[in-house]
């Protein structure tokens, strides 16, 4: 069998998404996700110029081999173009060699180690009473976990929230510049520890909450809010600092007892080095277009579980259906399956991509078709170009950009 066309597919539904198929010479068909929020592009001419002219002719079922050639034969490595062009092709390649099994993924993987695969989805609200309203939509959802976050008293806009409850898919800013967002991080360690309070008091103490403070603390600042957050329990305490300093998480780690999920901007495992041997985290939280495909992300899971650290596979709408099947089939088989991230997807990108994983009673399953279980309608995607847009970016009140 042999690799005998490569497309590399632009379409937005509503978002974003590049997609890669490959066709083999017996006429199977490989999807693999190469989307990269706001930096579509860059990808698009990666795999286009440089990937694709070397994929015809290829063994389609030597993917370890694949892999390693277009990682360490670019001299360049690592970084999210990089590898998010990677990762489609790897993708496509399980798909592929799954297809021609007859077999859904996940066996290839080693078989279901579980029956379905638990999700939490997003709440969120301008003000606490919004927030409530929205928990209360996503347990009415089916959701038996949910991720908090709340606007700020004095903040005019916060990353992750929303005017109206959507299911805290994150916003999409097509124009020529990213929207600015106004941040005060000494508020927002103010008023989390309250919204929790509130939430907590609403539905009670067995409900698990989760909160992602966005990479916008600094260490000392994100162990004072584990530590606040500490009566309130919560399920984990998501990029509380950014994490390409990993020593700053020994700091994090010494002084709150709330659990640490990080990960979700990490490119390849040595990002993670420090934080696994040391233990300093408690989820690794990379997405499986981002990391390289299911061959790393694999890897990188049986090394977290040699240091009882589980897998929550980052999950937002900008990951297409393609990504969110290929991160379900590796959820079911690994043994150290934490929870998955799951904003769900408007009705036109299921359209786009239709897929035949499931979600009942908040819970996920990838399905029984052969491959990753996604089928691309490309006249729909033509029908739907790519739009410019772009991520927001948050500035202090000096008017400084902000990111630790």
């Amino acid at each position: 069998m042999k690799i005998v066309d490569a497309q590399v597919v632009v379409t937005s539904p509503g978002r974003n998404f590049v997609t890669l198929k490959l066709t083999t010479d017996d006429g199977l068909t490989g999807l693999g996700d190469a989307t990269l929020n706001g930096r579509e592009l860059a990808v698009v001419s990666y795999l286009t110029d440089h990937v694709v002219p070397l994929l015809t002719g290829r063994d389609p079922h030597r993917i370890e081999d694949t892999w390693q050639y277009l990682y360490r034969g670019a001299y360049w490595r690592r970084g999210p173009v990089t590898m998010a062009a990677i990762a489609a092709v790897d993708v496509a390649l399980w798909d592929i060699k799954a297809k021609a099994a007859g077999l859904p993924l996940y066996q290839l993987l080693g078989g279901a180690g579980r029956d379905r695969v638990r999700a939490y989805g997003h709440a969120n609200g301008r003000d606490i009473p919004e927030l409530l309203d929205s928990v209360r939509a996503r347990l009415a959802e089916g959701y038996q976990a949910v991720r908090i976050q709340s606007g700020i008293p004095g903040l005019k806009a916060v990353y992750g929230v929303h005017s109206t409850d959507d299911g805290g898919a994150p916003v999409l800013h097509q124009q020529a510049r990213p929207l600015v967002e106004d941040w005060d991080t000494d508020a927002y360690l103010r008023h989390t520890p309250i919204v929790f309070e509130a939430v907590r008091a609403e539905f009670g103490a067995e409900l698990p909450l989760l909160h992602d403070a966005h990479h916008r603390l600094s260490p000392v600042q994100a162990a004072r809010l584990g530590r606040d957050l500490e009566p309130y329990r919560p399920f984990w305490l998501e990029d509380c600092t950014p994490a390409e300093n990993q020593e700053a998480l020994r700091l994090v780690r010494r002084n709150t007892t709330t659990p640490l999920a990080i990960g979700e901007v990490f490119n390849t495992v040595y990002d993670y080095q420090l934080l696994i041997t040391e233990q300093l985290i408690d989820y690794v939280r990379s997405a499986v277009p981002h990391f390289g495909g299911v061959t790393p992300l694999r890897k990188l899971f049986d090394f977290a579980a040699q240091y009882q650290i589980r897998t929550a596979v980052h999950g937002p709408e900008d990951i297409s259906p393609v990504g969110m099947a290929a991160a379900l089939h590796l959820d079911l088989a690994v043994h150290n399956f934490g929870i998955q991230e799951y904003s769900g997807h408007t009705p036109l990108t299921n359209e786009v991509f239709r897929h035949a994983y499931t979600f009942t009673d908040g819970h996920l399953h990838p399905g029984e078709a052969p491959g990753i279980g996604v089928d691309l309608d490309l006249d729909l995607a033509a029908a739907h170009p790519y739009e410019a847009a772009y991520l927001p970016v948050n500035r202090l009140q000096d008017g400084s950009v902000h990111d630790w």
